[in-house]
């Protein structure tokens, strides 16, 4: 009898398990958020409930729905116009979480779901977030350094959470994603936060922070990266907060529970552990230095740049926007700034075009050690970030169906929309001028831009130049680097005794550029700039006061495939001589 009146249940949870491998688990984006968190700190448990708004946005109409959570969570309930929904839990392998594992439920919908259309699902589920960094030591990262990556958890002591692609607190559908597979877990967060661009959450959280002895505690300070977060305490113990995020695309709802100080100044919030004034106040001082440069190129600060301290000293640092968490004792004072401007960057521009957001941080960055420290200076820290993204587009193939994939508007690698952004920023500052970038940049703004192509117009109306090539070859489409090599370099002695050197730049890449070439004779040298189209030439003639003996392409603003070509001698001839 027994094993008669299983059999059934048996019989559907393989059917299910069967046809989760063909599920299409990104069919729904999650579109709204809207969520009780219990936080209970001295038993590291979470609890949620709450609703969710799912969207078809597949081309069928659906009716199994896939809902994911940290395997460390336990799917209670799911529930469509108070009734209950039939769903099956089985376990997911993915590095979207810390544990390196979901706990996916497949749920059977009251009614297929048309494509476009909308259902609304109140979800339960609760259990534990503690250090966990299997996801790292299962590809044989060392303990010491996975636990500095992966350091979220609830604690009595310190709490700090953060969501989809370190921990997954809150429910979402995705395919796996593998660190030991290249550039696999980047690729599906990418794709993911592209879907959920326009998702939106609201959060009510209580938080209940009690002394494992069970007795009452002062409440510590809970910080929150969200667009608003009030925050309403309670009877010493206990505190709640109803917080609203905007979009899910650009930021990582993260919550920071800790026995906080606070250093406040104009330009950021600086929250530290007990015996890190001094390096708080180093920090707030490196910001405030920054400061006056951010603004000046990308306006006041829509909100105030939050940092808060992480108690491991080695912890790997994290940001969302201008929300920064770091060891602020280990903090190097010479760095410190350069971290300022980029999170005040945040602070001041938003997009959610990861190349303008995240490239403009960097951008600033470099910015920020020109005006420290001259120009070569930072060309030196841009160098450090090409290597990178030189490897990446390598691999990336010489096809139109290639260069449209990763090219800065659609690409999920981070080092392209970072790094080679970066020198985007710079190249167009360079071809434009600082006064003419910083107009458009004022002009732009977040929710008028609906293509692509947006902040090119607004760049490209503060100037009479034609960039429709230069956009096309780095930002609409990734057409690889330039190649640059001099041809030709023919000297001329004038009437006047000075000298005209006529020179053929080849460009054997298929990105153009405007590069600068250098002319060198005894004791100096004579810079312009010269623009050359992909697999293209150029020729520019550049007057010296003495006789030429060398021409040198490119100071590092431009990335370039290969610059050991860039160096050409001018032999001297007796024609030459005065």
């Amino acid at each position: 009898m027994k094993s008669s009146g299983s059999l059934p249940v048996l019989c559907v949870f393989w059917l299910a398990t069967l046809n989760a491998f063909c599920l299409d688990r990104e069919a729904f984006d999650i579109a709204h958020y809207d969520l009780n968190l219990r936080i209970e700190t001295d038993q590291h448990r979470l609890g949620a409930r709450g609703r969710i708004t799912l969207r078809n946005d597949s081309i069928t109409a659906q009716k199994i729905a896939v809902l994911q959570i940290s395997s460390s969570l336990d799917w209670l309930s799911i529930a469509s116009g108070g009734k209950p929904l039939p769903f099956v839990v089985q376990p997911y392998r993915s590095d979207v979480d810390h544990t390196g594992m979901l706990s996916e439920a497949i749920v059977t919908l009251p009614a297929a779901v048309a494509p476009g259309s909308s259902v609304e699902l109140d979800v339960a589920y609760d259990g534990v977030v503690m250090m966990d960094a299997t996801r790292l030591t299962r590809i044989d990262t060392p303990q010491d350094a996975a636990h500095n990556s992966d350091w979220d958890e609830i604690a009595p002591e310190f709490t700090a959470v953060r969501g989809v692609g370190y921990v997954t607190w809150y429910p979402i559908a995705t395919e796996d994603a593998n660190l030991a597979d290249g550039k696999s877990l980047y690729q599906v967060l990418g794709n993911w936060r592209l879907r959920e661009e326009a998702s939106t959450m609201h959060l009510h959280i209580e938080v209940l922070n009690r002394a494992l002895s069970g007795e009452e505690v002062e409440a510590p300070e809970l910080l929150v990266n969200a667009t608003t977060c009030p925050v309403a305490r309670e009877e010493g113990h206990q505190f709640v907060a109803d917080c609203t995020y905007r979009s899910l695309g650009a930021v990582v709802p993260t919550f920071v529970i800790a026995d906080y100080e606070v250093l406040e100044r104009p330009s950021v919030v600086v929250h530290f552990l007990r015996g890190h004034a001094a390096a708080a106040a180093g920090y707030a001082d490196a910001a405030e230095q920054a400061s006056p440069l951010i603004t000046e190129w990308f306006g006041a600060a829509r909100s105030k740049a939050q940092t808060a301290d992480l108690p491991q000293t080695d912890a790997a640092p994290f940001e969302s926007g201008p929300f920064l968490l770091t060891a602020l004792s280990n903090i190097d004072p010479k760095i410190a700034g350069l971290a300022a401007a980029h999170q005040l960057t945040h602070a001041a521009f938003f997009s959610s075009r990861p190349w303008i957001n995240e490239g403009l941080a960097h951008f600033a960055q470099a910015l920020y050690l020109e005006d420290q420290k001259g120009r070569q200076v930072a060309l030196d820290y841009m160098a450090i970030h090409r290597s990178a993204f030189i490897s990446a587009e390598k691999s990336i193939p010489a096809s139109s169906p290639g260069e449209a994939i990763s090219s800065l508007i659609n690409t999920n690698d981070e080092e392209l929309s970072r790094s080679k952004a970066m020198y985007v920023w710079w190249m167009l500052r360079d071809m434009i001028g600082d006064a003419a970038l910083k107009k458009a940049f004022a002009a732009y703004h977040p929710d008028e831009d609906k293509e692509p192509s947006s902040l090119p117009r607004l760049i490209q109306a503060q100037t009479q130049r034609d960039l429709e090539w230069f956009f096309d070859d780095w930002v609409y489409r990734d057409r690889g680097l330039p190649d640059f090599k001099v041809e030709s370099a023919f000297p001329r002695k004038t009437m006047t005794g000075a000298y005209l050197v006529t020179i053929t730049v080849q460009n054997l890449g298929r990105a153009g550029a405007d590069v600068p070439v250098a002319v060198k004779f005894p004791g100096g040298e004579m810079v312009k700039r010269v623009e050359v189209r992909g697999n293209a030439k150029g020729v520019i003639r550049i007057e010296t006061p003495k006789a030429p003996q060398e021409v040198v392409l490119n100071d590092g603003s431009v990335p370039e495939r290969d610059s050991t070509n860039n160096t050409f001698k001018i032999e001297t001839t007796e024609q030459l001589a005065p």
